[in-house]
């Protein structure tokens, strides 16, 4: 198992803060089951209404922390374009 798979402290703290300027939340699972264990851990929330953008594709904490740095740099850039 990675480093990366075991979780990278501060790489989520730097998207907690990049989610933050959106008003967006990174959660993590606490209790884990086997299969967010092997396959995700992560999702993002809107703080404002608690609604679920992203991580719950089948199961909840369906996101890794390379899925969420990849939907938002996505998010960003369509940002950006507008």
């Amino acid at each position: 198992m990675s480093f990366r798979k075991q979780g990278d402290p501060a790489l989520e703290r730097r998207l907690k803060r990049r989610l933050g300027r959106y008003k967006l939340d990174l959660l993590k699972a606490q209790k884990p089951s086997p299969q967010v264990r092997a396959h995700g851990g992560y999702k993002i929330r809107e703080a404002l209404t608690g609604k679920i953008l992203f991580g719950e594709a089948r199961y909840e904490f369906s996101a890794t922390i390379e899925d969420v740095e990849a939907w938002l740099d996505a998010e960003e850039k369509k940002l950006e374009s507008d």
